[in-house]
């Protein structure tokens, strides 16, 4: 999970879900927490994302284990930073995007069964959470929290360029072709993916497709059309 790359740099690689899949695999709080105590007295730590999301509270865990290390942290998104990914990235002093990246931002979800009450009593907590996750997007970006509610109310989506724009990055790099590794229960909730983007994970489920694929021309004009309606 942390390696340390050629500049001597400990580096975190965030290439899966978040949180321990039903048949193991993904990035857990506590296998972050695990590599972090090895390099504790590291100037500098490199954090590489290309995650669609998974468990918000070992995202917001593994957030916070990064605010608190001493390090300077280095946030690259190399492929997408979608969901609790996206709020993992926020812990970057300086967050860098690949050209042909993608970032989203959206409400947190649940499932729940039982009584109105017991009903009520979740969406009050999917509420709390979402407040907390607006916080982080707000403190990070310097913007109000009622603007941020309605970008994560519409489930908004972001190239490189206009999560510059937004505050979510502060630079770009040279564009990457990348795959990252999603679990099909996470894509069924989101709601408003590029139908592009849609045909390209289903395509990979048989062939092996070039990931430049993902990102044309005309997937850009869907979405910044979408961005300023």
């Amino acid at each position: 999970m942390i390696k340390v790359n050629n500049q001597g740099t400990p580096e975190i690689i965030i290439y899966e879900d978040i949180g321990e899949g039903f048949f193991g695999g993904g990035v857990t709080a506590k296998s972050i927490s695990d590599g972090l105590k090895e390099h504790k007295g590291a100037k500098n730590i490199d954090v590489r994302i290309n995650s669609y999301g998974g468990s918000v509270f070992e995202g917001l865990a593994i957030y916070n284990q990064l605010k608190q290390h001493k390090a300077s942290i280095n946030v690259y998104i190399d492929g997408i930073a979608a969901s609790i990914a996206s709020v993992i990235a926020m812990a970057g002093d300086k967050i860098t995007m690949a050209e042909n990246g993608w970032f989203m931002i959206h409400d947190p979800w649940g499932f729940a069964v039982g009584t109105a009450e017991e009903l009520r009593a979740e969406a009050a907590v999917l509420d709390n959470i979402k407040g907390s996750i607006v916080d982080t997007y707000a403190k990070r970006t310097d913007s109000l929290p009622e603007f941020i509610s309605g970008l994560m109310a519409d489930e908004t989506w972001m190239n490189a360029e206009q999560a510059i724009d937004n505050g979510f990055a502060d630079e770009t790099e040279d564009s990457k072709l990348l795959a990252a590794s999603a679990n099909t229960e996470i894509l069924k909730h989101i709601k408003r993916m590029p139908v592009q983007l849609k045909d390209y994970l289903e395509s990979r489920k048989t062939k092996n497709l070039d990931a430049s694929k993902v990102i044309s021309a005309k997937m850009q004009t869907a979405l910044n059309k979408r961005l300023t309606a």
